[in-house]
């Protein structure tokens, strides 16, 4: 019988160790972050999520705690373009590499491909989702289309219309040259 993990609470270690896989949904309510990004409502949005953990050999020959870790939800923010809100997908996938302190870390960090995370007893995944669906957001969200046509003019046609002649100031002057 596997055991059942708790996300916020993840033994990275015995998970890793077991090939163990976790998926899950949970309110997008719980990311505090994300709600205080969002721009409607988030109270029916969830946020789906898996992680799967392994072992791998390295080139030293010493076992290396590895996670892979997705997710997928859709947060309502404002298209830039048309300023209309819209729930844009936001989604990722990551490869998560275990070391053991935080000095370890930082100097393989420049040649390593794959993130770090330094290796914990009591792992809070969640945590690790929202970092990473933040990430993920769009700096610009935009639709892919927007609903409304554009508006592209900042006055309308009858603007220039309304707006009475003014007497050219060189005329008056030229009028008094020839007057003289």
């Amino acid at each position: 019988m596997k055991p059942a993990y708790d996300p916020s609470h993840l033994p990275i270690e015995t998970f890793a160790h077991a090939g163990d896989r976790l998926s899950g949904t949970r309110p997008m309510r719980e990311f505090e972050r994300l709600v205080d990004l969002a721009q409607g409502a988030v109270d029916q949005l969830e946020v789906d999520f898996a992680v799967q953990g392994f072992v791998r050999t390295d080139a030293a020959g010493s076992d290396a705690i590895w996670l892979t870790v997705s997710a997928q939800t859709a947060v309502p923010l404002t298209c830039q373009r048309c300023l209309e809100p819209f729930a844009t997908p936001v989604a990722f996938e990551r490869h998560f590499r275990f070391v053991a302190t935080e000095a370890q870390a930082q100097a393989e960090d420049e040649s390593a491909e794959e993130d770090l995370l330094v290796l914990s007893r009591d792992f809070n995944l969640l945590e690790l989702v929202e970092d990473e669906l933040l990430l993920a957001l769009p700096l610009v969200p935009m639709h892919p289309r927007c609903p409304q046509g554009l508006k592209l003019q900042v006055a309308d046609a009858d603007f220039d219309a309304a707006t009475p002649e003014k007497a050219n100031p060189f005329a008056a002057l030229a009028q008094l040259k020839n007057k003289t």
